[in-house]
């Protein structure tokens, strides 16, 4: 059973994995472990054990200096957000880690579904991001739904052996159905065909972070929720 450290260090490997695709960095401030993505000009700390001045100060000034405009952190739910308050940080929404086998999502309806990392639609960040889904040797992959030629929905699955737990375990990530094209099926393929690109890698689990208004499409899809984290988010312009 994957657990929320798992999880945890998925969510680390994924943003790792994007930083470097997008020309991105990761570096460390005093047991406060940082990614930078510059495709979305965002820094992120991921998971720190304890808070304090001495891993944040450092760590949002070379923030300043690459460019953030946002600062998110991680937390988990052991971590008390309070000095984070104090360096401007707002409290934002609840990462609803969840897990599931993947063959419950290899034998769903993958129609309507491709796996792609060219979309000639896609701009700013979008584009910039695909990149990941082209780097070698594959821990990435893309797929993205049309209808009437139209994107429509995308999701990205996740395969590093080095995260996770024991088991073998991989991430869905960035999943995202238009809101007027939802309950028709789309995010069911957008799943099953990402997830059959992590299961021929070698996963046996999929975990994902659900928002509260996805948590009844991956409930119905396998997902059991293991717990619940936190977010904290500074705008610096």
């Amino acid at each position: 059973m994957t657990t929320i450290a798992g999880c945890q260090r998925l969510q680390r490997a994924w943003f790792a994995a994007m930083a470097q695709a997008t020309g991105g960095r990761t570096f460390s401030t005093h047991e406060s472990d940082w990614v930078w993505l510059p495709a979305r000009c965002e820094l992120m700390l991921m998971f720190p054990t304890t808070l304090s001045p001495a891993g944040l100060r450092p760590g949002l000034a070379e923030g300043v200096r690459l460019g953030a405009r946002t600062v998110g952190v991680w937390l988990n739910g052991a971590v008390r957000g309070k000095e984070l308050a104090e360096f401007g940080f707002e409290s934002g929404w609840q990462p609803w880690w969840m897990s599931a086998p993947v063959e419950a999502l290899t034998g769903l309806d993958s129609a309507g579904a491709a796996i792609t990392s060219h979309v000639p639609e896609y701009y700013g960040p979008f584009a910039a991001e695909l990149a990941v889904a082209r780097a070698e040797p594959p821990k990435a992959w893309h797929a993205l739904a049309r209808v009437d030629g139209l994107p429509v929905g995308a999701a990205y699955s996740f395969y590093d052996g080095a995260a996770g737990d024991a088991k073998a375990v991989g991430g869905i990530f960035n999943m995202e159905v238009l809101p007027q094209f939802r309950r028709r099926g789309i995010g069911t393929a957008l799943l099953s065909a990402v997830a059959q690109q992590a299961a021929t890698a070698g996963a046996q689990e999929l975990a994902l972070n659900a928002t509260p208004e996805g948590y009844e499409l991956y409930s119905q899809r396998g997902f059991e929720l293991i717990g619940r984290g936190q977010t904290w988010w500074l705008h610096l312009n």
